[in-house]
């Protein structure tokens, strides 16, 4: 996913001026797509250029005033193009899953301590989404909230994912507290 295509869903969404834009990042679409408040202003200028979006006419001097946004056609067209399209599955790039290969190598000196963490990240992370679904999903019914819906459920289930590997990452690491800390020959796995 891209920025611009991001910042198209969700003015199709609700017209919104960038810094209620950002706070709506900040609450929704940055769970799985993160920006920062200068990114999103930035794309906001290019694709005001590229005439994807326009600022709505305001009654009052603009000097001060937050411009509101809405996409045009061309915008609208874009997203329909891109949404429409392929777009192959990432490769995972996890640092904490590299952690646990260096760690095969130069031994496991505080690899519990942030297995634990992370699993307190993850478990929270998976407790905010799902009193998310339960406050904003009870019975999602029109289209458009069920495919919202599916990308929470998407989160939930990594988050999920994440806490039960980790439980089980923490159980095999104490398993091996009886083995000596430093790894012999380092293997190929």
């Amino acid at each position: 996913m891209s920025l611009p295509h991001a910042i198209l869903t969700a003015l199709l969404e609700k017209p919104s001026s960038g810094l209620e834009l950002t706070r709506r990042f900040d609450r929704s679409i940055g769970y799985f797509w993160s920006a920062t408040h200068q990114q999103i202003y930035r794309e906001l200028g290019k694709l005001e250029q590229a005439g994807l979006i326009r600022a709505l006419p305001s009654d009052q001097p603009s000097r001060g005033q937050k411009k509101e946004f809405e996409v045009l056609p061309a915008g609208r067209t874009e997203l329909t193009r891109w949404a429409s399209g392929e777009q192959d599955p990432k490769p995972i790039r996890d640092a904490l899953l590299l952690r646990l290969r260096a760690a095969a190598v130069v031994g496991r000196t505080g690899l519990d301590e942030e297995l634990r963490r992370h699993l307190t990240l993850h478990r929270r992370q998976l407790a905010e989404y799902q009193g998310i679904e339960d406050r904003d999903f009870g019975a999602a019914a029109d289209p458009e909230d069920r495919l919202r819906r599916l990308v929470l459920r998407a989160g939930i289930g990594l988050e999920t994912f994440w806490v039960q590997w980790l439980e089980e990452a923490l159980a095999e690491v104490a398993d091996m507290e009886g083995a000596p800390g430093e790894p012999g020959a380092p293997r190929q796995v």
